[in-house]
């Protein structure tokens, strides 16, 4: 089991050091992305690094008429077995995508932001050949990100049916499915009874989710290296309607009334399992982390100013001092 932003020295290669591999991912949506991904795929087979691309994306490729050849097409769930790295070109959305593949295989992932605050992105694309040629050195070092194990009891804690389970790196979010109601959810604490809210939904996130959909509920920014969980209820009519900041090694359970609406689980924004009334959610930290690959030990502090473009301007601290 892992902090909430360990770092691991060195980048961790798997497989024959001497046969090296990247799976690439990208945006075929976007053309800035499709005209970048033939770049770094050309520049990294020029310096032997074999590429690997999903045969969808490659198709999607070629048929714009970009040229790929030679490339490793992998299909499935298992595209990342055995690559050194996972090299993102896209938005967070994308690099959520490339999560889902990466995580099983243990591959970091390394984001190229093509699209607007790409916060889990570690370099923009004008930096997209210095990235290249990071990647070409090894020069990169990879931080292992906590996430969340899920499992939902559609019938309540009662169920004996098997629960739907999956897993979360930003948070994992309740929501109504009827507009015009509430939600009734009763949260759960370590297997007790904590509050009862009329809601719209709640989120539950990672330190890395902070930044995200906890973020814009009102929740607060949480630095990756801090080992913590929060839940942040969204817009809940109630008076003990704060944000909840616990231990990574706590249980939380969310419990829709059964005489509330019906409503839908939402992980990262990607995977979805619909939730009837009298339903039971039951989150716990997971043992198997994401891995991202970093190319510089900025303090989080700086990538916040630079991402959310924070006003710092008459700032005169140490460094500025030191000059």
């Amino acid at each position: 089991m892992t902090s909430a932003g360990s770092v691991v020295d060195g980048a961790g290669v798997p497989g024959d050091p001497a046969e090296r591999s990247v799976l690439l991912l990208t945006h075929t949506g976007r053309p800035a992305a499709m005209r970048s991904t033939q770049l770094v795929h050309q520049s990294l087979t020029n310096a032997g690094v074999r590429v690997r691309m999903l045969g969808q994306e490659a198709d999607e490729l070629k048929a714009a008429g970009y040229e790929l050849d030679p490339v490793d097409i992998a299909r499935g769930t298992d595209a990342a077995v055995g690559v050194e790295l996972v090299m993102v070109l896209g938005g967070d959305g994308t690099l959520l995508r490339a999560a889902e593949i990466a995580r099983p295989a243990g591959a970091p992932v390394l984001g190229v932001n093509l699209g607007h605050v790409g916060f889990l992105a570690e370099a923009e694309r004008e930096d997209l050949t210095a990235t290249v040629r990071s990647v070409v050195d090894r020069d990169y070092y990879v931080e292992e990100r906590m996430t969340l194990d899920v499992a939902v009891y559609n019938g309540g804690r009662g169920d004996s049916a098997p629960p739907v389970r999956t897993w979360a790196l930003n948070e994992a979010t309740l929501e109504k499915a009827a507009a015009r109601r509430m939600l009734e959810v009763v949260l759960e604490i370590d297997d007790r009874p904590l509050s009862r809210w009329g809601c719209d939904g709640v989120v539950c996130a990672t330190p890395t989710g902070s930044t995200a959909h906890a973020f814009s509920a009102g929740g607060p920014i949480v630095w990756p290296e801090v080992q913590a969980l929060t839940v942040v209820p969204i817009s809940a009519h109630a008076l003990f309607d704060r944000p909840i900041v616990v231990s990574p090694e706590t249980r939380i359970a969310l419990e829709v009334l059964p005489d509330t609406t019906a409503g839908v689980l939402w992980c990262d924004g990607r995977r979805m399992v619909e939730l009837p009334a009298g339903a039971r959610i039951e989150i716990a930290r997971a043992d198997v982390p994401v891995r991202l690959a970093r190319l510089q030990r900025a303090p989080f502090t700086d990538r916040l100013v630079a991402k959310f473009g924070l006003p710092v301007g008459g700032w005169r601290g140490r460094a500025e001092r030191d000059r």
